[in-house]
């Protein structure tokens, strides 16, 4: 249950920072679910092994090379999902940046837990 609410307020948070970016273009609510999917999936297989390959890069930029590599799944992401397009680099860089924020508000307020 908690991973159904989790996918609702990110899609919801997908939906809020698309309308605040001009970059970004989200085509409705049911194309920002598939993305929070989407972006799941991602996250838990794609992430990992990108961030091993690059542990060099992200140890000398003390960590900030994992923005790179969000930006890079928001990217693929955004080939992956019909209706849901990004502008460039930089776009999925702000993106994922806004996104993670609004995001974490979001799910402080629904009260969700991290356990």
């Amino acid at each position: 249950m908690n991973f159904l609410i989790r996918l609702l307020v990110t899609a919801l948070a997908a939906m809020v920072t698309a309308y605040v970016l001009p970059g970004v273009n989200i085509k409705d609510f049911t194309s920002a679910l598939i993305l929070a999917l989407v972006l799941a999936i991602l996250n838990l297989l794609v992430k990992p092994i990108l961030v091993l390959l690059t542990l060099p890069a992200t140890i000398l930029t003390l960590g900030l090379f994992l923005l790179v590599i969000n930006a890079v799944i928001i990217l693929l992401a955004a080939r992956l999902v019909k209706g849901f397009s990004v502008d460039g680099f930089f776009w999925a860089l702000i993106f994922s940046v806004v996104l993670t924020v609004v995001s974490g508000i979001m799910h402080s307020i629904a009260g969700g837990n991290n356990d």
